[in-house]
């Protein structure tokens, strides 16, 4: 089909089932009153903010309930977005058989029996236009014989992406036509809104997202991350090693093999805090379906964590300020976190300290008068992030998400077992990951980010002391005063070589202590 006719064709069934939205949606005793009366108000609304949020109350009470929620909580917009493409899921039917069959042969441009002794031709899981398949290697990869493969229906996906297309044009001629759409730029919204749909699909972002979060959790006990088979990862394919799993809600099954409740939940908000604040890479979409439980007798009772397609990632910047400003929060210093809000620019520069300080308080000392069972430490951070709004400031829409996920992660892990201590869990996590900043361990760190810089700048320092020298005679400087700023030049150079000297050596000693400690 000609992408123009698609694309009329698509804008007709848009405006067709959009307008007997808006019918059904009317009183039915005076429909066209009610619809000329929304038309005349959308149309002399200046404002496109208030304008929308005073229209979808005349729609009901549930789209009044969604922008009234999104106006106080902006930061779930993107999560209500992944939530509804999740809902989804359900209605999508999966390919029969052959045709499953023929599309993994396609995607993986040899035939099945070439690379798998058996695969299961029904899918064990299929959603928005992806399915996985479980299968056996005709030879082991990696170690590993028995796999799972997802496979994105590629047809589905090309529908997918014509009426995002579709959608990019109506919003590029939008904006040609009405200046509130240039105000709004619908134009790069549509296109966020596109990267943020095709992302979920994007098989190898996937595939290096599973390697990337299996290298931070490498050995370690509580979590265990899918090895990648690369050789059979394609555009349309991810081949991963296949863990016997339950969901982390399967209370039942969980019990049925002897899985202990309690440090499972206490594991799920360790790693997703470390996840978030101490990698800086986090799953965006955390919720009960992405948390399972590795029933293997090897691996029993370990996390594994699954649908790596939407990851988010914190700066060191926006890490450092969420573990941070957490501990002081934690030891209820306001003044600090006042300040740390400043320095971060989550404020404008006229704020008044003592206000901020005063509205984190005011937010704050509730969680710490409850109860110990009560508290919630996922609340608590919400204030943490967002007790600026009252001062027109804002935070990046990444912490934000990194503390949606925690709060997920904290509810499921209060599901599994309610008497679950969350907030001395991340209070102590959080205080490690600080420790181990301002510690020898973070001092390594910054200095391993400085070198690179060093490297470049240190010799180039002879050139840029004759440089200034020059200038200073140029503007009539003496001999004496020349021979005084090579002395001092000179000596300093004699103090920066000791201290670099006085670094290597120190590093050495601290890295075979550790040898030592680790031996």
């Amino acid at each position: 089909m000609p992408p123009l006719f698609r694309r009329l064709r698509l804008l007709f069934h848009a405006l067709r089932y959009g307008a007997r939205l808006i019918w059904l949606a009317a009183p039915s005793d005076h429909k066209l009153h009610w619809i000329i009366e929304l038309i005349g108000r959308v149309h002399a609304s200046g404002r496109s903010g208030a304008q929308l949020h005073a229209m979808l109350p005349a729609l009901g009470p549930l789209a009044s309930r969604f922008a009234q929620t999104l106006a106080e909580r902006p930061e779930l917009a993107s999560g209500t977005l992944h939530d509804a493409l999740d809902a989804l899921d359900h209605i999508e039917e999966p390919l029969p058989p052959d045709e499953s069959a023929l599309a993994l042969t396609r995607a993986f441009g040899r035939p099945l029996g070439e690379l798998f002794s058996a695969v299961d031709l029904v899918p064990v899981r299929s959603g928005l236009a992806e399915q996985t398949h479980f299968a056996r290697l005709a030879a082991p990869l990696k170690g590993h014989r028995e796999v799972a493969i997802k496979l994105v229906r590629a047809q589905q996906l090309q529908q997918l992406g014509d009426e995002l297309a579709l959608l990019r044009w109506v919003a590029r001629w939008l904006e040609k036509l009405s200046r509130t759409a240039r105000r709004l730029r619908l134009r790069a919204l549509t296109q966020s809104f596109t990267d943020d749909i095709l992302r979920r699909f994007d098989l190898r972002a996937e595939a290096a997202n599973l390697s990337q979060s299996g290298h931070h959790f490498d050995a370690d006990p509580r979590i265990l991350i899918p090895d990648v088979i690369w050789e059979l990862c394609t555009e349309h394919t991810l081949t991963m090693q296949r863990i016997d799993t339950l969901p982390a809600s399967d209370l039942a099954g969980l019990h049925a093999h002897r899985i202990k409740l309690a440090p499972l939940a206490a594991h799920i908000v360790e790693v997703v805090t470390e996840q978030a604040f101490e990698h800086g890479f986090f799953h965006a979409t955390l919720d009960a379906r992405r948390v399972r439980v590795s029933i293997e007798p090897d691996t029993l009772g370990r996390l594994v964590l699954a649908e790596f397609s939407i990851m988010s990632t914190l700066s060191t910047g926006e890490r450092e300020f969420f573990v941070h400003g957490a501990s002081a929060l934690f030891e209820q210093d306001y003044a600090r976190l006042a300040d740390m809000h400043r320095e971060a620019g989550h404020v404008p520069h006229d704020t008044r300290p003592e206000m901020l300080e005063a509205e984190l308080r005011t937010r704050a000392e509730a969680h710490f008068a409850a109860a110990p069972p009560e508290r919630s430490a996922g609340a608590l951070f919400h204030h943490l992030l967002h007790g600026v709004q009252p001062f027109d400031g804002r935070v990046s829409a990444r912490l934000a998400t990194a503390q949606r996920s925690f709060q997920q992660a904290e509810t499921l892990a209060r599901a599994l077992h309610p008497g679950v201590d969350t907030w001395n869990i991340t209070r102590d996590v959080l205080a490690g990951i600080a420790r181990r900043d301002i510690d020898h361990r973070g001092w390594i760190k910054r200095i391993s980010r400085e070198l690179p810089h060093l490297a470049h700048m240190l010799p180039r320092v002879p050139q840029l002391a004759v440089r200034y020298l020059q200038q200073k005679h140029d503007s009539g400087r003496t001999p004496q005063r020349n021979a005084q700023l090579l002395a001092e030049l000179a000596r300093e150079y004699r103090r920066t070589r000791r201290l670099l000297w006085g670094c290597a050596i120190c590093g050495g000693m601290l890295g075979i202590g550790m040898m030592l400690l680790i031996g």
